[in-house]
């Protein structure tokens, strides 16, 4: 109660600030609970189902793209779980799965299969044929082909993918609360707008969003540490354009200087 008041007196003191100041005030004094909990369960709902998703997409797209005739069935299939509404899905799994994360982590994850697996075909597409032939002409099975050769250069596209099924699945978690689970969609909706006050929706939406930024920041990390080939031709670039580097070029005397070298002799 007390931090309440102090909260709504920063508040009144600030008018402009007031819903940052009141928002930053009941965050910090209620981190160990419920903000705490809630944001590590956040996290776990959403790296959890991104993760389960990245594993099924990368067989799917594999399948997808040794075997044409599989890919319709297969995106057809994926984007008709993504239009199933979350919430029925969510209630529809509750009699097998109970108040688990699970409810939730099963959803997510199969929602994530709609921008993933789409993303894998396309970087496997990306990949040149004579990079495939080269590794088969050095004797590469096609499971090394895959892992050594094919994957590697289709990380940039996959990883685009996989930011954008990152971004959603955390905005989406929070859904869940309505079930019970949700993370930070619980400070919203049982501290929020349940009790009329503004601070647990402001500290909900804006962890949700910083964890979002750094999820995707750890994103682009991951991908720079797994193609490092892709650092190595920025300054190569530049040496280019400096002319650093060169071999230096000889340029024949002119005319009237040869004549005085032949005077000479």
């Amino acid at each position: 109660m007390a931090a309440m008041t102090d909260a709504a007196q920063g508040a009144a003191a600030h008018p402009l600030w007031g819903w940052a100041v009141e928002s930053w005030r009941w965050g910090w004094a209620n981190l160990d609970d419920p903000v705490g909990p809630l944001l590590a369960e956040h996290m776990l709902l959403s790296y959890a189902s991104v993760a389960i998703g990245l594993v099924l997409a990368v067989p799917l797209g594999v399948l997808s793209v040794r075997y044409r005739a599989v890919y319709p069935p297969v995106l057809g299939g994926v984007n008709a779980l993504y239009a199933i509404p979350s919430l029925a899905l969510f209630f529809l799994l509750l009699p097998y799965t109970s108040f688990s994360p699970w409810t939730a982590i099963i959803p997510l994850a199969l929602y994530t299969l709609a921008i993933l697996v789409p993303n894998v075909v396309d970087g496997l597409n990306q990949v040149p044929e004579h990079v495939r032939q080269a590794a088969v002409a050095m004797g590469f099975g096609p499971l090394r082909r895959l892992l050594r050769v094919e994957l590697p250069v289709a990380v940039p596209v996959i990883i685009a993918g996989l930011r954008v099924a990152s971004v959603a699945t955390i905005s989406m978690v929070s859904v869940a609360s309505l079930v019970g689970l949700g993370g930070l969609g619980g400070i919203i909706l049982t501290y929020g707008f349940a009790r009329d006050f503004v601070a647990p929706v402001v500290v909900g939406i804006a962890l949700s969003v910083a964890l979002a930024f750094a999820t995707d920041g750890l994103l682009v990390l991951t991908q720079r540490a797994l193609t490092p080939w892709a650092r190595d031709r920025r300054p190569a670039r530049r040496i280019r354009r400096s002319g650093a580097g060169r071999p230096p070029v000889r340029r024949s005397p002119p005319p009237a200087a040869r004549a005085g070298k032949e005077e000479a002799v």
